[in-house]
């Protein structure tokens, strides 16, 4: 199985993730990372796009940090045949959404963060372990 056809069947387990009654899916940061080498696929309106392996080593450094218990990267959309696009990740972490800004250097900080998942969306299955909170990064 290719990577593309690989994260293709994940991110539409739960229906077709174009449609906004479809849960979000939050994957892990190997399932969209790995095989991924489609600049734009995140971060896509960063002046000077990172490419995925520059947005991997970031992510997986926060993941490495004591106060994060994972990171999940969001689904928004697939509507582009080379791989899924992304506009925000999910730390899952005991420090505060201020705090986690702080850990992206300035020319990838999210245009937003905030505390709790997002009102209005569902997402797939996650359980938060206890004395952490979901944190949104997000990119306009």
């Amino acid at each position: 199985m290719t990577p593309l056809q690989r994260i293709t069947k994940r991110v539409n387990r739960l229906g077709d993730v174009n449609n906004a009654s479809t849960p979000r899916p939050l994957l892990t940061l190997a399932e969209f990372f790995e095989g991924n080498s489609v600049v734009g696929s995140i971060g896509c309106n960063l002046t000077a796009t990172p490419e995925p392996f520059e947005f991997y080593a970031l992510l997986r450094q926060i993941a490495a940090r004591p106060e994060v218990a994972d990171v999940r990267v969001q689904v928004t959309e697939f509507d582009a045949p080379e791989w899924p696009f992304s506009d925000t990740v999910w730390v899952i972490t005991s420090a505060r959404w201020q705090e986690v800004a702080m850990w992206f250097e300035e020319a990838v900080r999210p245009d937003e963060c905030w505390e709790g998942w997002t009102d209005g969306v569902t997402f797939e299955p996650y359980s938060v372990p206890q004395r952490m909170r979901p944190v949104a990064c997000w990119w306009d």
